[in-house]
């Protein structure tokens, strides 16, 4: 493959069309702390020869249902309303169990003016920065995931850029992630297994960060096996 270089850390697009995307958390290192973990995967994508391209970032915050609804009867239910540096001119806003829906930076004014319907859980805020890698058709984005002051957790995301319909280069995405990742590559996300042949989205990348978010946010504190 020939290497190329990766888009310009400009201003970027509004969300529409996307190339196939995998978003998995990496297990810190046995030993070490997720900031080291985090530097462990930087000088493996860097040894085969991976560029750094700028950063990235990608936020959620979740709000609930108020109050005042919980009067008239209805189930209470969360709402994620998510930022992607990659589309900095929109805002998305994920349903539990429900749709995504992909609006214009203005969003987040109009949840302020809905603080009577959901209230902002403030304390849940979860979000992941960190670099943005590209390597020949491949861009990686390794990130730190924090909770207010304290690292949680490994996020990274492999976009492979050609592709547009997601199963037909899952595949190729894990066998590169296994380059770096080793065993720790995961599963095919289960976004994919509804899309079947259609088009990848931005959304379908958003939805495997509120899911990732979500497991971490979940996550008691016991052992497990790290990265070797």
């Amino acid at each position: 493959m020939q290497r190329r270089s990766g888009r310009s850390d400009g201003v970027r697009k509004v969300a529409s069309g996307h190339s196939g995307v995998g978003v998995s958390q990496v297990p810190v290192a046995e030993g070490k702390s997720v900031q080291q973990t985090v530097e462990l995967l930087a000088r493996r994508l860097e040894a085969l020869g991976a560029d750094k391209q700028g950063t990235f970032g990608v936020d959620c915050e979740t709000y609930h249902t108020a109050a005042a609804l919980g009067t008239q009867g209805q189930t209470g239910k969360l709402m994620y309303v998510m930022h992607n540096s990659e589309y900095p001119l929109s805002c998305f806003a994920l349903f539990e169990n429900g749709p995504c829906l992909v609006a214009d930076a203005n969003f987040d004014t109009l949840m302020v003016k809905l603080k009577g319907f959901f209230q902002n859980a403030k304390a849940n805020k979860i979000e992941s920065r960190g670099t943005r890698y590209q390597y020949c058709d491949f861009l990686v984005k390794l990130g730190t995931v924090t909770m207010g002051p304290s690292a949680r957790g490994i996020s990274v995301e492999v976009e492979y850029c050609p592709c547009v319909i997601a199963n037909d280069c899952w595949n190729l995405l894990m066998e590169f992630m296994q380059s770096f990742m080793g065993s720790h590559a995961p599963g095919i996300p289960s976004v994919f297994s509804t899309k079947h042949d259609s088009a990848y989205s931005p959304g379908d990348t958003m939805v495997q960060y509120m899911e990732l978010f979500n497991k971490i946010r979940k996550q008691q504190q016991v052992p497990v096996a790290g990265i070797r």
